[in-house]
């Protein structure tokens, strides 16, 4: 994995592209890339590109980026692994290419010299990249399918910036910094700003599956070139040969991933997921997988320690583990927020930070992960939970009149209303909301992991904001992508609508976003087997019947992994790779979380309404309603508006109704207000 950036002035009378404003660009991004870097300018400097380089194959100075074809007028900056590189290899040889290195970048710039912006039809990997053709005066930029690498872009003065994280285009002077109110909005419900948004205004995130083109004239052309709408094969499947197909498609994805001239190991939970990262692996290396776990002190219901460290011996692993507690959570969160460029307010940011690191400090410098495996094979309780409500229920009251429709959702505070709900996870807080939804002619599922929804938002953004976003709602991100199923594939059942529209949201922009700036922040390269194209590609055409039977979910990824992981390990329940954020908000981390929210220079821009925050602040210190999440996704938006739009030091504050500053030491916990201890 690597950081690129780069620019193309498209629109200037006269170019002002310098090489130190592009290596300054690079160099923000340096955990991305210790091993090397490089920049390039052309000679009208109307055109730079810059890339940080982490050596993955080919050490040598060969694999040095930019990159260019034989002739010198085609360059690329790369991101990531092309795992079918060697297979495409011969055949570009056989076209009259020379190679002058081992590296997949090559192979990308000979694929698009033969066919132009087509070519990424061809790759299987994890990518994102910039290709300058210069006979062609255009840019074209590109990220792979399920968007397991970022890349960020902006306009500005009549120039297209681009990079691997937003803080690199936040180097040029042209990019101002402010929030983007729509974004905002977006974020309180998904954790994440949805693509093409981000939480800065005027700065787009390129969507998974897209490339984009941008011409002399500044023409920018955006354009898909995959989804996971799949056709089911007219013959189905059999259970016996469907096991054959997933066993041997995750084979081969983990099989691909293992592609590396450096050292390389698994995340370790000890669940289904990455167990069979570990099974699997051992069985393709000579030598032991080195795995990677971490705990929680003083928090034993949140450890999964026992069971990694059955797996680690049962396959022989070398096995190494880190054991945080709060007083790390405090530490990280300056890096926290340097690193997510936009908040990513998923709390499990922490443990993956000092799991990483860990690795890195034993010399691996690439590892696999599990991401990917609830989504496409419904692991998720959650899912089951909506799952069985829309089959008992919704899909019933959704083909009533509206009217009708309306006047049962005025039910939902009734017996009947709570009853209906109460099966899914936090059933009675979204009892509101999900009335609203029925009687509104919404979609029952939005998100796995909903925070803030249209109710509680109407809450807790104040009136001014609210007018002046109209009548927006959130439904519209959700909406785009459950009409873009029903479109491609009207067969498509709810589970499968509901598995697509995770991968579009909260996947891609979300999980998959909090794995790649977490562990690039310890210069740490993360496969993700289970996201294989191919693999999700097929997993996307098996009926619901396998998915979820028996009570089980994943049932056929685990009929799949029964022999290769332990019926044990594989027929648990799930746990989930959670954080004690709640535990640790009530013990260590109240008067620091307390501090960051209310002193917030956020605060000042009177966009929620801290009345209801405090209040919700106070029920959670009491005990009286886990609002962990809801205090989490704030604490996130607070820091990051300080840093990034303030631009102040880390732990500089304002005094709530004074001109005075106070101090936050975030890297040790406050003592007690009621103690002094």
């Amino acid at each position: 994995m690597c950081g690129i950036c780069g620019i193309f002035e498209y629109g200037r009378s006269n170019g002002t592209v310098s090489w130190d404003l592009v290596t300054s660009m690079r160099d923000v991004m340096v955990h991305r890339g210790p091993d090397d870097a490089g920049t390039w300018v052309s000679d009208d400097r109307r055109v730079g590109l810059g890339h940080r380089r982490l050596s993955i194959l080919d050490l040598s100075a060969a694999g040095h980026n930019p990159m260019t074809n034989e002739t010198g007028d085609i360059l690329i900056v790369f991101n990531g692994e092309v795992y079918n590189h060697e297979k495409l290899r011969p055949g570009l040889i056989e076209r009259g290419h020379t190679y002058r290195s081992r590296t997949d970048t090559e192979s990308l710039l000979h694929l698009y010299e033969e066919e132009g912006p087509d070519f990424v039809r061809h790759l299987e990997g994890d990518y994102a990249f910039a290709i300058w053709d210069e006979p062609k005066r255009r840019l074209m930029l590109g990220r792979d399918r399920l968007g397991v690498k970022p890349l960020y872009y902006t306009i500005a003065g009549g120039r297209l910036l681009f990079a691997s994280e937003i803080k690199a285009l936040l180097e040029h002077p042209e990019v101002d910094r402010d929030v983007d109110e729509t974004s905002l909005y977006h974020y309180l419900t998904f954790l994440t700003t949805p693509a093409p948004r981000t939480l800065f205004k005027g700065i787009s995130k390129l969507p998974p599956g897209h490339i984009l083109l941008c011409d002399a004239n500044g023409h920018i052309d955006v354009r898909r070139y995959w989804d996971a709408v799949v056709e089911n094969p007219e013959t189905p499947m059999t259970v016996d040969d469907t096991v054959d197909r997933v066993r041997e498609l995750l084979s081969e994805a983990i099989e691909k991933r293992m592609m590396s001239d450096v050292p390389f190991g698994v995340f370790l939970s000890g669940g289904v997921d990455s167990s069979a990262n570990v099974s699997m692996m051992s069985k393709l290396t000579g030598i032991p997988v080195r795995t990677f776990t971490v705990g929680f002190e003083d928090q034993p219901q949140y450890n999964e320690l026992d069971y990694a460290r059955r797996i680690a011996k049962q396959f022989g692993a070398d096995h190494h583990e880190v054991i945080i507690g709060h007083d790390d959570a405090i530490s990280f969160l300056p890096d926290m927020i340097f690193h997510q460029d936009e908040p990513i307010a998923d709390p499990v940011c922490v443990s993956l930070y000092y799991v990483s690191k860990l690795a890195r400090e034993s010399g691996t410098i690439v590892v696999q992960a599990g991401e990917g495996s609830d989504e496409i094979f419904s692991g998720y309780t959650t899912y089951a939970a909506y799952l069985k409500m829309y089959e008992r229920v919704w899909r019933h009251a959704e083909r009533l009149p509206a009217g009708l429709r309306r006047r049962i959702a005025s039910l939902a505070d009734s017996g009947f209303g709570r009853a209906m709900i109460a099966r899914l996870p936090k059933g009675k807080k979204l009892v509101p909301e999900l009335a609203r939804r029925l009687g509104s002619g919404e979609a029952l599922f939005w998100h796995a992991a909903e925070v803030w929804d249209e109710t509680t938002k109407r809450s807790l953004i104040t009136k001014s904001y609210r007018e002046r976003l109209g009548s927006i709602s959130s439904y519209e991100v959700v909406e785009e992508h459950y009409d873009r199923i029903a479109a491609g594939k009207p067969s498509a059942d709810f589970l499968e609508r509901m598995i697509y529209v995770e991968l579009k949201l909260r996947l891609a922009e979300l999980l998959l976003m909090r794995v790649d700036k977490i562990t690039m922040a310890t210069s740490v390269e993360t496969r993700v087997p289970f996201l294989d194209h191919k693999l999700v590609e097929f997993a996307m055409t098996i009926p619901r019947s396998m998915k979820v039977r028996d009570g089980q979910n994943k049932w056929i990824l685990k009929k799949a992994l029964e022999g290769l992981v332990p019926n044990d390990i594989l027929y648990r329940p799930k746990q989930g790779f959670g954080l004690p954020i709640n535990e640790w908000f009530l013990e260590g981390m109240a008067p620091f979380v307390e501090h960051a929210l209310f002193s917030s220079p956020f605060r000042r821009r009177g966009f929620l309404d801290y009345d209801l925050v405090r209040s919700m602040w106070e029920m959670h210190l009491a005990g009286k309603v886990n609002y962990s999440f809801n205090i989490w996704s704030l604490l996130n938006l607070s820091l990051w508006y300080e840093h990034w739009i303030e631009r102040r030091p880390f732990g500089v504050i304002d005094e709530p109704g004074s001109e005075k500053s106070g101090v936050i030491n975030l890297r040790r916990t406050q003592t007690d207000e009621k103690t002094g201890e």
